[in-house]
């Protein structure tokens, strides 16, 4: 009894680091190799990637790993610098590295191609736009199937830009940093007023935090994707709608109709992204949950303060201040940060992309209406000659009418019985000539009766 409790303990105390090492491959099943994605791969395998990072024997190593692997997918990871890492990791990895339900990670997969979703998350932003798929956080971005051809423009402009900024937030970090020691100083290592703040941190530049960059970039990919998709749509819409005008045919009409059927699917997509951006500015909570940076630092803040080391706090997220913002004041920059219900910065961003979106669907509108409209003059080149032919048949049956009337006399004569008319000579060319005669005006009485009567058209 007094040995059970102790080996107990120490068998815990043996099995405790098994499972950490056992969690760490998870996380990175093999040496993340910064890679070159303005490339696309030469093939499937991945060759051509790793190729880039790390020479020809990462590839090798690569292909084992996704073939030991089996549930892992390719994603890439991008933090606020603009390093970037290309890794392998399953769902659960990426589960634990966001802090997100599985739930989220079936809407970046294939069954949701299609929809377009942004959702807040304690600590990440699901972003699921057209083909952007992205986990996002405070401090970096994981980016689903990285390789894709539509893919490949949004991970190069948005290192570029995190690149560019870091750079620059490197070179004016010296007088960033007199500016955050005069706050701290003069404050005693304590928080400052709103007002006091304003003064020592003005001039500060404040740019959009790092979750509402990544944001602002696939909006802007996506944006304008989708407007390149309808222009292309517009350069074949309107030669087949007018060669339809002028000709009806089997051909053109075929045209017109997988035409009808691109705009549909386009009108479809770009109204998903519109209605979620809608979704989003009607809703000042998702978009207050959406701040991941001012929640991460909020966060921070109250952990220093519950430790006592509320100076500390204060001097770690001060130089955030000029990271997270957009050519503003200090006290913009104080109050943004601080209170939970100011959405602003957020609302003008998706509002932007909003009235762009909003403007590509009237575009898509304005193609269907055309559409609309060629349909309705086809209609109404058609509805013309079936009131030709109309026309046309109704003539035809009256020189019908009028022969038979001649017919049915020439019929009559024509019985084997006897008739006086038969004894005259003569008569025969006055008889067939009177019948025709008569039989001509009886067409002409009745073709007049029709055109005064406007069936025949004017």
């Amino acid at each position: 009894m007094g040995k059970g409790p102790f080996s107990f303990r120490r068998s815990n105390s043996r099995r405790r680091p098994k499972k950490a090492a056992q969690s760490t491959p998870l996380l990175s099943p093999q040496t993340p190799l910064p890679i070159d994605v303005s490339s696309p791969p030469i093939n499937n395998n991945g060759s051509s990637l790793v190729g880039g990072g790390g020479g020809g024997g990462g590839g090798g190593a690569v292909g084992k790993v996704k073939k030991k692997a089996g549930g892992a997918k390719l994603w890439m990871r991008l933090d606020r610098w603009g390093q970037s890492e290309l890794l392998e990791w399953d769902k659960s990895a990426i589960i634990r590295r966001a802090a997100i339900p599985a739930r989220d990670l079936r809407i970046l997969g294939p069954v949701f191609s299609h929809s377009s979703n942004i959702l807040a998350r304690e600590k990440a932003m699901v972003v699921n736009l057209e083909f952007i798929k992205a986990i996002v956080t405070a401090e970096e971005v994981l980016l689903f199937d990285p390789l894709r051809q539509e893919v490949i423009p949004f991970v190069d402009q948005l290192r570029k830009l995190l690149a560019t900024k870091s750079s620059s937030q490197g070179h004016g970090d010296g007088a960033v940093d007199e500016r955050e020691n005069d706050v701290n100083v003069s404050s005693g290592g304590k928080w400052l007023p709103v007002s006091e703040a304003a003064e020592a941190a003005e001039g500060v530049q404040y740019e959009l935090p790092f979750e509402f960059q990544v944001l602002e970039n696939a909006l802007e990919v996506v944006c304008m994707y989708l407007d390149s998709s309808v222009e292309d749509l517009e350069k074949d819409a309107y030669p087949v709608l007018d060669e339809l005008a002028r000709n009806v045919s089997t051909k053109n009409l075929e045209r017109v109709r997988s035409l009808k059927s691109n705009l549909t699917r386009i009108l479809a997509r770009v109204q998903k992204v519109r209605d979620e951006i809608e979704h989003l500015l009607d809703d000042n909570e998702d978009m207050a949950q959406l701040y991941l940076t001012r929640k991460w630092m909020q966060n921070q803040q109250s952990d220093a303060l519950l430790g006592g080391l509320a100076s500390n706090s204060t001097t770690a997220i001060v130089p955030h201040l000029r990271r997270l913002s957009s050519t503003r004041s200090g006290s913009m920059v104080t109050s943004n940060l601080l209170d939970d219900n100011d959405v602003e910065d957020l609302e003008m961003l998706l509002e932007a992309y909003f009235m762009q979106l909003d403007g590509t669907r009237n575009r898509i509108l304005s193609v269907r209406e055309y559409i609309d409209d060629t349909e309705d003059y086809v209609n109404i080149q058609l509805d013309n000659q079936r009131n030709e032919l109309i026309q046309f048949q109704l003539t035809l049956t009256i020189a019908s009418f009028a022969i038979a009337i001649e017919t049915l006399i020439a019929g009559l004569f024509g019985m084997n019985i006897h008739c006086t008319l038969y004894d005259r000579e003569g008569i025969f060319e006055y008889f067939v000539g009177g019948t025709s005669v008569g039989c001509l005006l009886i067409f002409v009485l009745i073709f007049g009766y029709a055109k005064w009567k406007k069936l025949l058209g004017s």
